[in-house]
């Protein structure tokens, strides 16, 4: 408390981006953590040999609820395929705007996985540097003052030094955590967009071979 107003304006900065980046760590943690175990549940269901048409229609069912990860990846896809099969009997057309809608829910969902995560990245970089600003902020002070006197010893000019170098200590703790937070929470949501994504994949097989089935039925 005893710093100067700059040195208390970056203090302060970086104690608001280390609550705002703790929040976000929470935050995203209980979001992937759900999101994947919604994934290995839908999947489970999906790949035991359940019919899909029943897994849309139940999907569909259940109004006023947001669908998110791979629900909304499914939904939006067989929901385009069972509009699309009914216009024409291109193959091609069906599985191709099929695959299209399966992505632009693949990009939604991407936006929020992804979401608040450059904010950790950020202060992981700067955090340091905003912290050493006012270290170096803080001893320019404590040595100015020195200027007006006679005989400068040391136990004038280290408090003011120790002071500065709080600023320091607090873009270290800012900016540890962000990083870890950062690198963990990237890699397990990268992990889970490729789940979405193979998903995607396979899913798009499985329309086409149903398309094919369903024109060779009704050429017989």
């Amino acid at each position: 408390m005893a710093a100067g107003p700059v040195v208390k304006a970056v203090m302060l900065i970086l104690v608001l981006a280390s609550v705002v980046s703790w929040a976000i760590i929470f935050a995203k943690s209980r979001q992937i953590s759900r999101a994947t175990r919604m994934a290995t549940a839908f999947e489970n269901e999906f790949w035991s040999g359940a019919d899909a048409n029943q897994m849309y229609q139940h999907i569909r069912s259940r109004e006023g609820e947001d669908l998110s990860g791979m629900e909304s990846v499914f939904e939006r896809g067989f929901s385009e395929y069972a509009r699309l099969v009914k216009q024409t009997d291109d193959s091609e057309t069906v599985v191709e705007g099929s695959y299209r809608a399966m992505k632009i829910a693949f990009s939604r969902e991407t936006d929020s996985v992804e979401q608040h995560l450059p904010f950790l990245a950020t202060v992981g970089s700067t955090a340091p540097y905003v912290g050493l600003f006012g270290t170096v902020w803080g001893i320019m002070n404590s040595f100015r003052a020195l200027a007006n006197v006679e005989q400068a010893t040391l136990a004038m000019v280290a408090p003011g030094i120790a002071e500065a170098l709080i600023a320091t200590a607090i873009g270290l703790f800012a900016a540890i955590p962000a990083v870890v937070a950062y690198n963990r929470l990237s890699n397990k949501s990268e992990r889970l967009l490729n789940r979405y994504d193979n998903f995607m994949d396979e899913f798009t097989s499985v329309l086409q071979r149903q398309v094919l089935r369903r024109n060779n039925a009704s050429y017989r």
